[in-house]
Order: C-alpha cells, then sequence, then structure tokens
C-alpha cells in the first residue's frame, strides 16, 4: 500500500465567542461567512470525525482508515478506539466558557467514554492585553467557589496571566481555564468532546435557570483538580541552524513542536509512531516516495507511521515556512533523552508539562 500525507475536511463551530480571526489573521481558506469559532483540524471524534480529501483514501473517514490500518497509520503496535490526536483552530474574538474538561477515570465511570482531555494552547495571535485563566488560587472552599462562580468573579479565585504571541499553556484534565477575548489559538488535545462549565449559558449563548447554573457549577466542582498550575512557556530549543526547532510542550498524550523552516526539513523514519502537521505560515511542499503534496496555509495533515523520509520544503524564499508538528510522545526516548542531550536542566523540561521527572 501506498502512503501519503492525509489531509481531512474540517468541522467547524459556531460558538458564541468565535469571530473571524481564522480567516484574517491566520489566512485560513474555505471558510462559511459569519461566526467561525472553532475548525476541527485533525479529528476522530464520534460523528465529527474528518473524512479524506486527497490520494487514494480520498471519501473513507480517518475513523475508518483507523481501524483499517492501526500499524501503519497510527504506529506499529498501537490499537484505540479513535485516533489519539484532536487539533483544533480556536477563534477567541471574545472570552471562551470558564470550564474543565474530565480525566480518563472520570470519562469513563461518569460518561462512558474511553478517556477525558487534556489539552494545550499555542497562542498564534493575541492581543497586548490578552490574558488566560487558569487554576485555582490555593487555600479557597468549595463553597468560596461556588460563590465567586455565582458572582461571576473569577478573577477573585482563579489566577490570570499574560500572554503573548508565541507562547504555550499545557492544561491537563481536571484543571479549570478559560482564554481570551483577542486571541487565536492552536489547540491540541486528546480526542474528547467533555467539558462542565460554570456560566450562566451555555455555548450557543442560550441562559440558564438559576437551578440549571447551579447544577452545572456543582458537576464542574465534583471534577475539579488542582494539582497543577498552568502557565505560559516560551519553549525549549531542540537545535538551531539554518532552520530552527522549538519544542513547546509535552505529556503523555501528545508533545508540540513549532518549527520554523528556511531550508528543507527531512523528517527521519519512525515506524512506531505517526506526526501531524499544520501550517501557521507560507505554504509548503511535501515531497514523499512516490508523488507530492501542497499544505497550504491552515491546512493540516497527518504523516501516516508508514510513511518513510518524508521532505518537508519551503516554498517562498522570503521568510520561510512555519509549521506545527504534534505526536504522541515516549517521553523518555523522545522529549527527556533528547533535551538533556543538547543541555536542557530537568527543571526546564519539567516546565514543558507533564514529562515524568
Amino acid at each position: 500500500m501506498n502512503w501519503y500525507p492525509i489531509k481531512l475536511t474540517a468541522h467547524i463551530n459556531t460558538y458564541v465567542f468565535g469571530g473571524r480571526l481564522i480567516k484574517e489573521r491566520l489566512g485560513k481558506g474555505n471558510l462559511p461567512d459569519g461566526i467561525v469559532a472553532e475548525t476541527w483540524e485533525i479529528s476522530d471524534y464520534q460523528d465529527k470525525t474528518g473524512t479524506v480529501t486527497n490520494g487514494d483514501f480520498a471519501g473513507r473517514t480517518l475513523h475508518e482508515l483507523v481501524e483499517a490500518h492501526p500499524d501503519e497509520l497510527v504506529g506499529e503496535g498501537w490499537r484505540g478506539l479513535h485516533f489519539p490526536i484532536l487539533q483544533k483552530f480556536i477563534d477567541a474574538s471574545g472570552r471562551l466558557p470558564i470550564h474543565l474538561h474530565p480525566d480518563d477515570e472520570t470519562a469513563q465511570r461518569l460518561y462512558s467514554e474511553p478517556n477525558g482531555k487534556t489539552e494545550a494552547w499555542h497562542i498564534l495571535w493575541a492581543a497586548p492585553s490578552a490574558s488566560i485563566l487558569t487554576g485555582i488560587k490555593p487555600g479557597l472552599t468549595r463553597e468560596q467557589l461556588f460563590d465567586a462562580f455565582k458572582k461571576q468573579d473569577y478573577d477573585a479565585v482563579m489566577p490570570r496571566f499574560p500572554i503573548k504571541t508565541g507562547d504555550t499553556v499545557y492544561v491537563p484534565s481536571g484543571v479549570i481555564h478559560s482564554f481570551g477575548p483577542d486571541t487565536l489559538i492552536f489547540e491540541v488535545e486528546q480526542t474528547s468532546d467533555l467539558a462542565e462549565d460554570v456560566m450562566p449559558s451555555d455555548m450557543k449563548g442560550n441562559s440558564r435557570s438559576e437551578d440549571e447554573w447551579s447544577k452545572c457549577i456543582n458537576a464542574t466542582l465534583d471534577e475539579l483538580r488542582t494539582h497543577y498550575q498552568p502557565r505560559p512557556f516560551t519553549g525549549l530549543s531542540l537545535r538551531e541552524g539554518a532552520n530552527r526547532y522549538v519544542l513547546t510542550c509535552a505529556g503523555p498524550y501528545f508533545a508540540l513542536e513549532r518549527w520554523t523552516l528556511t531550508e528543507p526539513h527531512i523528517e527521519p523514519d519512525h515506524p512506531w509512531r505517526c506526526m501531524t502537521l499544520s501550517n501557521v505560515g507560507t505554504p509548503v511542499r511535501i515531497d514523499y516516495r512516490g508523488g507530492s503534496e501542497t499544505l497550504a496555509t491552515g491546512e493540516s495533515c497527518i504523516i501516516p507511521a508508514a510513511l518513510s523520509r518524508v521532505r518537508i520544503v519551503p516554498t517562498q524564499q522570503e521568510g520561510g515556512a512555519s509549521l506545527i508538528a504534534y505526536y504522541v510522545p515516549d517521553l523518555e526516548r523522545d522529549i527527556v533523552m533528547s533535551l538533556r542531550k543538547v543541555g536542557h536542566s530537568d527543571e526546564e523540561i519539567r516546565a514543558l508539562g507533564e514529562v515524568g521527572i
């Protein structure tokens, strides 16, 4: 079978916090008019699984490929119920709801779903005043949290951090959070759409009754975890040269790298895992044995585990290319050993997220 870079249809959400940033700031094409809050670029979540748009697999869903070819697509020996990573562009023209996502155990116990959601945000653009709310201030009781959420006084109980373009924020499951307004985000996460929030209205802007609102707050507090304090992080350099590679976050479910390419990049073989790419700059060409694909601005693709020695080529000389690469890592081999080899300390490595050292 001849494998190749796989591109998918994007699922679009029109939540009330969105606007036109994905079109106007990122430059992604083929978007509908009106609010575009999220585009799910790589997704195998239930009825939002993407459909292949190119090559021999065109017309088949990502879920069909995962079921039929787990070793070749995801990685040798991998088995699972769905593709393990979900990726979105998020337009936070307005502020997102104050919310959290369940951990794996809670997802299985309460929702009969295989996993919860740890996520990370890479800031593609942020206004000078942009900030995030993440985690809970220490020493607060459940009653104090409930009262603050009812008063919508989020800053009283949640730390606020300024953010800038290029920052990354790693957010484990169970950690309450929000970002926006005036922010454009690349988000990578476990494949899940489970969430609880503390807001007086839902994602479509529909008001909740007092009883419904209280139930939402209590459900959120039931799943709240305070073990981790997310903070914006600029990442750790993997290697320097004509091309620049920065590892921006890492944990057991995904790692994220930001690449700035001024000359061709050769991706080595790694049959034990696939890699996904999102283009947040000028178009690039992906050469592989048997052909080539162009990845336009705002497009994403999967590089299957069985696809060997891919060559990624900037197509414009001025400014180079800007890509985000993300994958499920072997934390010791892909993250800890690689970063120690180039001189990073364990303290620096721990700042990436949850790396187990």
